[in-house]
């Protein structure tokens, strides 16, 4: 049978449920939030023992979903998760709406100084996708980025 970190691990004298590494955080819809953001998850990551190429990419996927929260809705307030599953660390921004349905991703040139967040997101990520938030007014975009194990770092 395999092992996840999700898998609770019991023992004769009693048991445990290892607990992903997670942590979450909300700013208000500023710019002035996204280097606070970018500050909050660097930090949050070395504090965990990321590499140093995961904080760089981490810190680059926040400050792009962010800013696209910031930029493209009329938020209050923008979510953000960071949670280590396995190997992978999920980053998710969530805003309150309001905005598009979809963020637009623009392929195209990746030299000009907007538009290219999104395509910046999925060069860095294993994965990423957008779906409602709870509410279902705003979404949450979310990535996948290669983390490793966390004892290996």
């Amino acid at each position: 049978m395999a092992s996840s970190n999700n898998a609770p691990s019991l023992g004769r004298c009693g048991g445990f449920v290892a607990e992903p590494l997670r942590d979450a955080f909300h700013l208000p819809a500023r710019r002035t939030s996204v280097p606070e953001a970018r500050r909050r998850v660097l930090a949050v990551l070395h504090e965990w023992g990321a590499a140093e190429q995961v904080r760089d990419d981490a810190e680059l996927v926040v400050s792009e979903l962010f800013t696209n929260a910031v930029r493209h809705t009329d938020s209050e307030k923008v979510d953000c998760e960071l949670t280590v599953l396995g190997a992978f660390l999920r980053v998710e921004v969530t805003d309150q709406g309001r905005g598009g349905s979809t963020p637009p991703v623009q392929p195209g040139r990746v030299d000009k100084e907007c538009g290219r967040g999104l395509f910046l997101v999925g060069a860095l990520s294993e994965s990423w996708g957008v779906r409602p938030d709870p509410t279902g007014r705003g979404r949450a975009v979310w990535a996948a980025l290669a983390y490793g194990s966390p004892t290996a770092h």
